[in-house]
C-alpha cells in the first residue's frame, strides 16, 4: 500500500523500474499534437484571446469537465471560469448546464469543436460516464501541474482522440486506457529526462473491478505493440518493443487494494505497472463551490 499511497505528483519523480535504459529502448511515438485551433474562426466567433483556445482544446478532449476543474485549468476563480464559459456559450462554441452534484458542466458545440479543427461528435457528457471523466480530468490537471510534465514536452492523447481514430475498426475485446501520455525523445530545452521516448498507458479507477479482469487489462496494455486504429494484426506482435513503457493506474481507496493485487499477479511485468491515488478532486463535489 505504500507504493499506492503516493499521489499522481510523484510518478515523475524516479526513472522506471525494470525496464531497458532510455538509450537501449527503441523509441516510442514522439508526443501526439493536439489538432490546432483555427485562430482566425475562434477569433471570430468569440472574440477570445488566443490563450483561451487550449482551454478550448482541453474541454473538448475530456468531453466536458465541470466549473471548478476550468477554473483550475485556468489557474483561476470560479468566477472568471463563469465568465469564460458565458463568452464561449455567447459565441456558439460551447453549452453549460447543471447534469450531476456540484458546479455545472460545460462542453462545446458542433461550432466549438469545428473551431478546434475537431470532427468528435457534439453532445454533452454521458450521464452514465461523469463521475469517471470527472476523475480523468483531475488526473490529468494534476499530472500537467507537475514541473516535470511541463519540461518534458509531455502530452496527454485523450481517450476520446483514440476512440476516434479507432472508428469502426475496434474490436469486441480492444480495450482503450483512458488517456496516453506521450512524452518526447528530447525537451525543448534542458536534459531528457529518463522515460523520454516513452508512452505512458493511463487508467482511472473509481470503482474495483475483479482481480482476473483487471489483470487481464494489464496484460492487455502492457502486451500492445501497435497504436490505437492500426489493423488488428499489428496491434500485438511477437518480437517488437511494447508500445506502453507502463501503465500508471490512479485509483480511489477502494479501487486501490484490486489493482495492487492484480499488479503482484504478473510477476516480472509488475515493474512496468504504476499505481498511485487519485486526486483528491477526482470526486464529484458534494455541493458547489462559491
Amino acid at each position: 500500500m505504500a507504493e499506492a499511497s503516493r499521489p499522481v505528483q510523484h510518478l515523475t519523480r524516479r526513472p522506471h523500474r525494470g525496464y531497458r535504459p532510455r538509450s537501449q529502448r527503441p523509441r516510442t511515438a514522439r508526443a501526439f499534437p493536439g489538432a490546432p485551433c483555427s485562430h482566425e474562426r475562434v477569433t471570430t466567433a468569440a472574440g477570445l484571446a488566443g490563450r483561451n483556445r487550449a482551454e478550448l482544446l482541453f474541454t473538448a478532449e475530456m468531453y466536458g469537465l465541470q466549473l471548478d476543474q476550468l477554473a483550475e485549468l485556468l489557474g483561476g476563480t470560479m468566477r472568471q471560469a463563469r465568465a469564460l464559459a458565458a463568452r464561449w456559450a455567447s459565441a456558439g462554441l460551447a453549452d453549460s448546464a447543471v447534469l450531476s452534484v456540484g458546479p455545472p458542466w460545460v462542453w462545446l458545440t458542433r461550432a466549438g469543436l469545428q473551431a478546434c479543427g475537431l470532427k468528435y461528435s457534439a453532445g454533452p457528457p454521458a450521464l452514465a460516464r461523469m463521475e469517471h471523466i470527472r476523475a480523468v480530468t483531475a488526473a490529468r490537471l494534476a499530472l500537467q501541474s507537475v514541473p516535470a510534465y511541463r519540461d518534458g514536452g509531455a502530452h496527454w492523447r485523450s481517450e476520446r482522440r483514440l476512440h476516434a481514430r479507432l472508428g469502426s475498426h475496434r474490436g469486441i475485446r480492444d480495450h482503450l486506457p483512458d488517456a496516453e501520455v506521450h512524452w518526447p525523445d528530447a525537451p525543448a530545452a534542458g536534459t531528457p529526462p529518463d522515460w523520454a521516448g516513452e508512452c505512458w498507458a493511463i487508467e482511472a479507477e473509481l470503482t474495483p473491478k475483479t482481480v482476473a479482469r483487471t489483470t487481464a487489462i494489464m496484460r492487455e496494455l502492457l502486451a500492445r505493440t501497435g497504436d490505437y486504429g492500426c489493423p488488428a494484426a499489428e496491434a500485438r506482435v511477437a518480437g517488437l518493443p511494447p508500445r506502453h513503457a507502463r501503465a500508471v493506474y490512479l485509483c480511489s481507496p477502494a479501487a486501490t487494494g484490486t489493482v495492487l493485487r492484480a499488479q503482484e499477479s504478473l510477476g516480472s511485468l509488475r515493474h512496468r505497472i504504476e499505481v498511485r491515488l487519485l486526486p483528491a478532486a477526482a470526486v464529484l463535489p458534494a455541493r458547489t463551490p462559491g
